[in-house]
């Protein structure tokens, strides 16, 4: 496995929509793995393709119930809402108050094709939702009100490795 890099905000790459995958290769299931090695290292709950800088449906989640895989997830039901506080490992020292579904029912692919489905409440459906913004080139920022967004984009060009 290998550690890979995380792209940081304002980065393009984190605006683009990822590509649906059609065939999981082996280079997808390594992709999965090196995600979920370069989360721990960073201290995450979970990441997605398009922060390694890679147009690709995927996804790596561990909120402390062991590592989840997804690919191509989607979020098929939604229930209640909760309101919480993010951050991002593509947007360091940032925290944005986010409105997310409480529950949510899921469902994606594992390396080896088949479909994985399940139910989410708390962290691991705050999690999941957070990283299939990734996807759609959705960022936490995104969620602030004009100003508080104004303010933290200010912060972000300002601060260190960007």
């Amino acid at each position: 496995m290998s550690i890979l890099k995380v792209i940081k905000y304002p980065n393009p790459l984190l605006r683009r929509s990822s590509r649906h995958i059609d065939l999981i290769k082996e280079e997808d299931k390594r992709l999965a793995d090196d995600m979920l090695e370069t989360m721990y290292l960073n201290h995450g709950v979970g990441l997605a393709a398009p922060q390694m800088g890679i147009s690709k449906r995927i996804i790596v989640i561990d909120v402390g119930d062991g590592p989840i895989k997804l690919i191509n997830p989607e979020v098929v039901e939604r229930r209640g809402s909760a309101t919480g506080d993010e951050g991002c490992l593509s947007l360091p020292g940032i925290m944005v108050t986010v409105k997310r579904s409480e529950k949510i029912r899921y469902k994606g692919l594992d390396g080896d094709g088949k479909v994985i489905e399940g139910e989410a409440e708390g962290l691991l459906s705050k999690a999941i939702q957070h990283e299939i913004d990734h996807l759609n080139g959705k960022l936490v920022v995104d969620y602030a009100n004009p100003i508080k967004r104004l303010f933290l984009k200010k912060k972000l060009l300002k601060t260190p490795n960007f």
